[in-house]
């Protein structure tokens, strides 16, 4: 039994040898700066200070895409456009999904 886990091991590592010899040769990747960012990709971000709540509008190439509405009661909510119409929908968390449990009469008394 140990023979034939000995050749099986053998058969395997002999394909991964010969596969990594007909590998062509690749040029290295391109060097990046630490330090560049691109502003394309970056979201803009502006606060708005109200005397009831902070809204926060993220843009991205100066179009909004997210609001975070952060209330004096209450916990933050998100309005996020996700076909980019300009049509938001909330959500009650960064992670949060529009799912919500079945609410199903199983029985009544």
């Amino acid at each position: 039994m140990r023979l034939l886990g000995v050749l099986v091991l053998a058969c395997v590592a002999g394909a991964v040898f010969a596969a990594d010899a007909s590998l062509p040769d690749l040029p290295p990747p391109p060097v990046l700066d630490a330090n560049a960012v691109d502003d394309d990709l970056e979201p803009q971000v502006t606060i708005v200070k109200k005397k009831d709540m902070v809204v926060e509008e993220y843009r991205v190439g100066g179009k909004l895409f997210k609001i975070k509405v952060i209330p004096k009661i209450g916990p933050p909510y998100f309005l996020i456009d996700e076909r980019g119409d300009g049509q938001f929908s909330r959500q009650d968390g960064p992670d949060a999904s529009n799912m919500r449990p079945p609410q199903w009469v199983i029985h009544s008394f």
